[in-house]
């Protein structure tokens, strides 16, 4: 999903530089969104393994 987040980023950089701009804020908020989503997941999955006595590495 950081996958997804970083392409959206990066199409959104490349949009803006060539005067896209709806293009560009479109791809800008869905890397934004992928990226809470990968944020919440991480910390989802840091928290499962801290109750099930696993180390977080």
């Amino acid at each position: 999903m950081l996958g997804w987040a970083l392409t959206f980023f990066i199409l959104a950089i490349v949009a803006g530089i060539l005067g896209f701009s709806g293009i560009a804020g479109a791809s800008a908020g869905i890397a934004q969104i992928l990226f809470v989503i990968f944020l919440i997941l991480l910390v989802i999955s840091f928290f499962a393994r801290a109750v099930r006595g696993q180390p977080p590495v």
